[in-house]
């Protein structure tokens, strides 16, 4: 049986493909994020929004189309989120 991901989780996932797609500087399309993160465009569109206004990601404008990369504090956000998971699951507990 399948499980649903929490919101925080979903957003631990989309933080974590802007972070590994952003390697070259100019953020990672929408398009990537949702395949990366395996999220659907109506859902994304809204953590984006949310993302962007909290300082967690940057948004970039290319010539084609709006990018995302990950910023300084969504960076500090990610890294502790993933050190709070690792820990909740030594416990055996679940966020």
């Amino acid at each position: 049986m399948s499980t649903y991901r929490k919101q925080i989780q979903i957003v631990g996932d989309i933080l974590d493909a802007a972070e590994e797609l952003t390697i070259d500087q100019e953020g990672a399309s929408i398009t990537k994020l949702i395949q990366k993160a395996n999220i659907s465009h109506s859902r994304i569109s809204k953590i984006l929004t949310n993302l962007v206004s909290q300082g967690l990601l940057e948004q970039v404008d290319s010539k084609r189309a709006c990018k995302y990369k990950i910023s300084v504090s969504g960076k500090e956000f990610l890294r502790e989120f993933k050190r709070f998971s690792e820990f909740t699951d030594n416990f055996g507990l679940t966020i």
